[in-house]
């Protein structure tokens, strides 16, 4: 057994997503220096508010957190229910996702913090119709519970990584189904929800220091549903996850820009918070000497974090001044670095906005 694991990890590291993968290294040293020169010559820094979280009344703000059950999304809805939010978890029930396991997350959140507000409902983001259920029944519930029809916090945390093409039922690749579009599709389907808030509301995308090596390509219906890399001969795995993340930062930076044109006074904000390398099961697809190869290297450097420290970057996102928006948050207490040059392209974020905006147009037909 053991020496077919190996084996296995030779062939998936000799295989040409693998040396995308070694690009990533370079761009999380990258990310990391950019950190230190910031520190070093520039005096300004974004202040974490240290304000308590605004109630909605006689009620505690609402905040969405997807992909809860593990890793940097269990640790970012922890905090947040510390911090005074009402938090509703979000979570796909998939074959390694059971009903007891998100039961259990929300014991162990209250296990912690018996005054912590939960609610949970099932939302895979690769399924489209999920999404848009999961809306009605987040309505549903905030009319039932006599709660202010409105949402203060959404934090698109959900991702995955996969070895191997696995279409959706539209047919689109499940990475950047679940990566994108579903973020995409949440977000636009929980906007009317962020702008009905008396007090500033705010989208926080979880993405990554590994769009600083995606080829750009197109951002077009092919490229963007994910049906171009089926003409690969070999699922391009690393390209297509780092792809995922460029388009989530294109999306940022985007809304930001298309809510100062409709509203300038920051009652939406976006924010893109990158947690850095994380120890969680992001990598459970991959051979397991491959992973255990990578978290040992980034522990050895002092860059593998627990997802405690990765979620930092998000929670310090979320309880940042209301003025703040359209940033890249990385390392935590606060601090924002520039992301990659093609991410902060306005021109190639209004492509992708309106390719977007045109697959939600079509998924909401189908489910109207």
């Amino acid at each position: 057994k053991m020496i077919k694991d190996v084996m296995e990890a030779l062939r998936f590291a000799w295989s040409p997503s693998s040396w995308d993968m070694f690009l990533w290294s370079i761009g999380l040293f990258s990310s990391y220096l950019k950190l230190l020169r910031a520190s070093i010559f520039d005096s300004k820094s974004t202040p974490i508010s240290s304000s308590i979280v605004p109630k909605i009344g006689s009620s505690r703000p609402i905040c969405v957190v997807t992909g809860v059950t593990s890793g940097i999304g269990k640790a970012t809805a922890f905090a947040l229910a510390e911090k005074g939010y009402h938090v509703v978890l979000g979570n796909a029930l998939l074959p390694k996702v059971s009903p007891q396991l998100l039961s259990e997350t929300l014991k162990e959140i209250k296990s912690k913090n018996k005054d912590a507000q939960l609610k949970s409902f099932v939302v895979d983001m690769s399924c489209f119709s999920s999404i848009f259920n999961f809306k009605d029944s987040l309505e549903q519930w905030l009319s039932d519970a006599e709660l202010h029809p409105s949402v203060q916090l959404l934090v698109n945390n959900a991702g995955i990584m996969a070895i191997s093409s696995r279409p959706t039922n539209e047919g689109y690749d499940r990475v950047m189904a679940t990566n994108y579009i579903g973020p995409f599709t949440m977000t636009k389907l929980l906007l009317p929800l962020l702008e009905n808030s008396s007090v500033p509301s705010r989208v926080v995308n979880v993405v990554s220091f590994t769009h600083r090596y995606a080829s750009i390509g197109k951002v077009d219906k092919d490229y963007v549903t994910g049906k171009h890399f089926t003409t690969y001969n070999q699922y391009p795995h690393a390209h297509v996850y780092e792809y995922s993340k460029l388009c989530l930062l294109l999306f940022s930076y985007e809304l930001h820009r298309q809510l100062r044109l409709k509203d300038d006074s920051h009652h939406v904000s976006v924010i893109a918070a990158d947690p850095g390398f994380v120890k969680t099961n992001l990598m459970r697809e991959y051979p397991k000497y491959v992973s255990a190869f990578a978290f040992l290297s980034f522990k050895l450097v002092g860059l593998l974090q627990t997802p405690d420290e990765g979620a930092r970057s998000s929670v310090d996102a979320a309880l940042a001044p209301s003025e703040t928006s359209g940033v890249y948050y990385f390392g935590g207490k606060g601090r924002t670095i520039k992301s990659s040059k093609a991410s902060r392209d306005p021109k190639l974020g209004k492509q992708l906005w309106e390719t977007s905006c045109g697959l939600f147009d079509q998924l909401q037909s189908y489910n109207d």
